[in-house]
């Protein structure tokens, strides 16, 4: 009898998940442009993703971008974690919050923000300016090579805050006595680092790493507000090219494939980090 205390809640995951999925996997085999009658497209849609440049390429940009959304708030994080758990510091708790902060703000309004501040006459600009290195000025989100790093760079800010408050709430659960021990048989801070921060943050790790592959894999409101896709397509990715065919184009099907293409990239992704993690659990 206890299979009827999870009917409603799997009743809900239905309707609200896995029927609209359902949906877009068959809309996905599907050429139909959101109004006339559909024609069957087999799997002539994923074909396209695997041949055409103008569907590989937004992919490409994700990927790239999770170095940004995913590997350097990680790497910042722990390196903040590791320096900030060593010792007291004075303001901690204001220092958190401000780190955290970016996690509290819509990401419209952080998109809205950054965009002047990395606009032709923005703050960053400016500051290069009044700083004699005016050769560095650039209009960074109209740039075609520095266009995708510079949305990169925003989304590292925003990652960083959560990556060091999880790493920093479970150095706290590390027994203080690894560490004296370590101490005692004459580890630095890279060893002590390595030898016991490390290992007692991998869980803290795996969840870190799945949030922010989510995150930077479904980015589309930072995209939308920024750059729109541009300059060219060179800050294109999947969640953005889902509306633009959509909506823009009215390629339902193609964008269909797209969203359920990035569906799965998602699961295999956080899958494979979770599988990473536990295999190597003691």
């Amino acid at each position: 009898m206890g299979y009827l205390y999870i009917l409603p809640a799997l009743a809900l995951y239905s309707a609200f998940l896995l029927y609209p999925f359902g949906q877009s996997v068959w809309l996905s085999l599907l050429h139909w442009d959101g109004l006339t009658r559909a024609t069957w497209a087999g799997f002539d849609n994923y074909r396209d993703l695997l041949t055409d440049p103008a569907l590989r390429a937004p992919f490409a940009h994700a990927l790239l971008l999770l170095v940004f959304y995913s590997a350097l708030p990680v790497a910042i994080g722990l390196l903040l974690a590791a320096l900030l758990s060593r010792d007291r510091v004075r303001g901690m708790t204001f220092f958190r919050t401000v780190l955290f902060l970016p996690q509290v703000l819509a990401m419209v309004v952080v998109g809205v923000a950054w965009r002047s501040i990395l606009a032709p006459d923005g703050l960053l600009n400016d500051t290069l300016r009044t700083l004699g290195l005016g050769s560095l000025a650039r209009p960074w989100l109209g740039d075609y090579d520095w266009a995708l790093p510079a949305v990169g760079l925003v989304g590292t800010w925003v990652g960083t805050g959560l990556c060091m408050v999880l790493f920093l709430a479970g150095a706290q659960r590390i027994p203080r006595e690894l560490y004296e021990a370590a101490r005692l048989d004459g580890a630095g801070p890279v060893r002590e680092f390595l030898t016991v921060t490390l290992p007692g943050l991998r869980p803290q790790i795996a969840v870190a790493l799945t949030l922010t592959i989510v995150a930077g894999l479904r980015n589309f409101d930072l995209i939308y507000i920024t750059t729109s896709g541009g300059p060219g397509n060179t800050t294109s990715v999947p969640a953005y090219e889902v509306y633009h065919r959509a909506f823009d184009t009215n390629q339902v099907g193609s964008a269909a494939a797209i969203g359920v293409a990035l569906t799965v990239l998602i699961f295999a992704l956080t899958t494979a980090v979770s599988r990473l993690v536990e295999g190597r659990r003691p």
